[in-house]
Formats: structure tokens, C-alpha cells, sequence
């Protein structure tokens, strides 16, 4: 027998009351019967008729969700940082950002172009590494959206920022700025120098470089 339709209304109410605002998890049959003053047989015959029409989702051994509940971009690099060592998130980026910029290398737009020579210039200019962590989150964004693909502007998105997460603070970033002579300013502008002169080989061979002398810097590091 199909549930009443008050309970499914008042089911409905209280799903989405109590169900976790971030993930969309929603209470404990056990809870939920107590919540509604019925039993876990007939909870459950109410939970059926809104999983067939799609509204919550349930996972042997995780529970109950809402449907419609998504993960921000944020937390889904949060969580995959949690599983991403530094020397791995280095290796996914040598394969991605030379690809990345060869393609920038054959659509930036003039103003793109510009862009990344103004950020180049900024960084430069910094007082502080925050400051510069900040422009150099920019530039390699950048260079994604000027492939104009928004696919790939995406996946860049998300590695840019499993690789703050995950890398940054493993650098060796004395204080108070980066020192005038950092080896990350002048490849910077090694890539940009790539991209303008339309050079797809050269722009990857240059990002190529960069990647690889962050990597080693990273790995050499040493450790008290």
C-alpha cells in the first residue's frame, strides 16, 4: 500500500528542514520515524515513492540524500587535496599545462595577451608572498581561460587550486617577498613571451621549464 499523502507531506517538510545544508545528508531512518511519529516500515515505503521521483538518493553504508545538492567547486578541490600529495599534484600539472598553454599560444586574444604581461609585471612588484600567491593563482588561470575552452578552463580551475592547497606551502618562500632574482618571474615571462609570438612549441617548452624548476625546488627541499 501506497504511504498517505499527509505523510509525504510532512516528510517532505522535514527533509528539508534537517537535512545538512552542505552535503544534503538527511537524519537517520530511526530519526526521522521518531520526527514523524511512524514507523521504520511505513518511513521507508514514503522514502520509495521520493527516491521514484528522483528527490533523494540512498547509499548502502552512507545514508540518505537530497538530490539536487552539489559539491561547490571549492570543496571539491578540498576534498581531492586531501588525497594529493604535492609531488603528484606537480606531476598532473606537467601534463596538463603544457598542453594548456600551446593551445593559449594559438587563441589568446591581444587583451589576454596584455593581461598576462600586466600580471608578469605585477608580481615583480610585490611586497609580500601572499600578494604574489595571489597573482600567479591569476596568471595560470589566465592562460587557461585564453584557450577559450571552457572544458579546459574548468579542469585548470580546479588543479590550480589542488595545487595551492597541496604545494604552495611546501615551497621555500623566505620572507618578506620574493627576492628580486626569484626563478619564477623571468620563466613567467618566458611563457608569455611564448604565447605572443604564437608559438605553440615554445610557449609548452617554457611552461615545460617552469613546472619542472617548481618541482625540483619542491622536492629538493630540505627537511628539518
Amino acid at each position: 500500500m501506497a504511504p498517505d499523502t499527509v505523510l509525504l507531506a510532512r516528510l517532505e517538510e522535514c527533509v528539508a528542514r534537517e537535512a545538512s545544508p552542505r552535503t544534503g545528508r538527511l537524519p537517520s531512518e530511526r530519526s526521522l520515524a521518531q520526527s514523524l511519529g511512524v514507523g521504520r516500515a511505513e518511513l521507508r515505503k514514503a522514502l520509495g515513492v521520493l527516491e521514484g521521483q528522483g528527490r533523494i538518493r540512498r547509499h548502502v553504508g552512507r545514508g540518505t540524500f537530497l538530490t539536487g545538492m552539489r559539491e561547490t567547486a571549492h570543496e571539491i578541490a578540498d576534498r581531492v587535496s586531501l588525497k594529493t600529495s604535492p609531488a603528484a599534484a606537480m606531476e598532473a600539472r606537467l601534463l596538463i599545462e603544457p598542453g594548456l598553454v600551446s593551445l593559449a599560444a594559438e587563441k589568446a586574444t591581444p587583451e589576454q595577451i596584455i593581461e598576462l604581461r600586466r600580471l608578469c609585471a605585477e608580481m615583480r612588484a610585490v611586497d609580500s608572498w601572499d600578494a604574489y600567491a595571489e597573482l600567479d593563482w591569476r596568471f595560470h588561470n589566465m592562460i587557461a581561460a585564453a584557450t577559450g575552452n571552457i572544458l579546459l578552463t574548468e579542469i585548470q580551475q580546479l588543479l590550480n587550486q589542488v595545487r595551492r592547497n597541496v604545494v604552495w606551502d611546501d615551497l621555500d618562500t623566505p620572507p618578506p617577498r620574493p627576492r628580486p632574482d626569484y626563478h619564477s618571474f623571468a620563466e613567467h615571462e618566458a611563457i608569455v613571451a611564448g604565447i605572443a609570438s604564437r608559438d605553440p612549441r615554445i610557449a609548452a617548452a617554457a611552461m615545460r621549464r617552469h613546472l619542472e624548476a617548481t618541482r625540483d625546488r619542491l622536492l629538493n627541499k630540505p627537511y628539518d
